[in-house]
């Protein structure tokens, strides 16, 4: 059996060429906004891919079929349809199987991404460790991924809803590299600080493209976690944002949401409590990792000497 693969026109192209390819997931078509904003947004982070040299192959499963880009009219069909299925690992196959549509997460994407030949991924923020964890066991399949699949994911760091710290030490354990773009301290989603270190920096996307190939080199299993600070003329400051996260988690409990509908909910509600700002730099730091994202992967299109 293989897998039913259908690349766009524009990614099969460059494919064909040798050209720098980004991957991008869909979830934030399907699960992250409002139609139009979610398409018009989509349509955005592809043109900001494109315009740093590289070409952008958002991932879907429509009808059974594994899209690595999407056309035009795809992208609007996606951005309207109904009851879309979240993909991540453990229903990913479940659904090509079944012939169903299901948008794509980071860990899903990272498959289908690996699936592709194609090595980076941009995405918004990654899961993680739940507050409360070591009594909900919630923990985010995208860590795992991580630690499994070579694909390099540019990242805002971890989504700031998340037990930051307990991330990062998953992530250590499972022997993830976490490098942090252009500073010393590690970014959380709409805030440029977390309060915890990079465990690693780097500055320039030839070194970390760098990095990659020797990874690679080294046989070492899984990918990279770039973690890429919010442009600060958009961020949130962690100092005003802290008490609108524990508003949003107190809600969250107080109403009963668990498992997949906690980081929607979670996103939602702080989208109300500061009045759409939260979606506003959600969209500026998208934007930004795509740029750096593009970056990498045109170096590691470059031939080496």
């Amino acid at each position: 059996m293989t897998v039913p693969m259908i690349f766009s026109a524009e990614v099969a192209e460059a494919r064909a060429a040798g050209a720098p390819i980004v991957a991008l997931e869909s979830t934030i078509i399907t699960h992250g906004m409002p139609y139009p904003q979610n398409v018009e947004t989509a349509r955005r982070v592809e043109a900001e891919v494109r315009a740093h040299g590289a070409t952008p192959a958002t991932i879907a499963v429509i009808e059974g079929k594994l899209h690595i880009g999407l056309s035009e009219d795809e992208l609007e069909a996606l951005g309207q349809a109904r009851n879309v299925a979240k993909l991540s690992r453990a229903d990913f196959a479940a659904c090509i199987a079944q012939g169903r549509t299901g948008a794509t997460t980071v860990a899903a994407t990272m498959i289908g991404a690996h699936l592709a030949g194609i090595r980076v991924f941009a995405t918004g923020g990654i899961g993680g460790v739940h507050k409360g964890a070591e009594q909900s066991f919630d923990i985010s399949a995208d860590l795992q991924e991580l630690a499994r699949t070579p694909v390099t994911v540019v990242a805002a760091g971890a989504k700031a809803i998340l037990d930051i710290p307990k991330t990062l030490e998953v992530l250590e354990t499972l022997g993830v590299p976490v490098i942090v773009n252009g500073q010393d301290e590690f970014p959380a989603f709409w805030s440029r600080q977390s309060g915890l270190a990079a465990p690693l920096r780097m500055d320039d996307p030839a070194q970390i493209a760098a990095a990659m190939e020797m990874r690679a080199a080294m046989g070492l299993e899984g990918g990279h976690l770039v973690a890429n600070p919010i442009p600060a003329e958009a961020e949130i400051p962690r100092e005003r944002l802290a008490p609108v996260i524990a508003r949003a988690i107190a809600d969250a409990e107080a109403h009963g949401i668990a498992a997949k509908q906690v980081t929607p909910y979670l996103l939602q509600r702080i989208f109300e409590l500061t009045d759409g700002e939260s979606l506003e730099a959600n969209i500026a730091l998208v934007l930004n990792n795509a740029r750096l994202a593009a970056q990498i992967a045109g170096a590691l299109a470059k031939p080496r000497g």
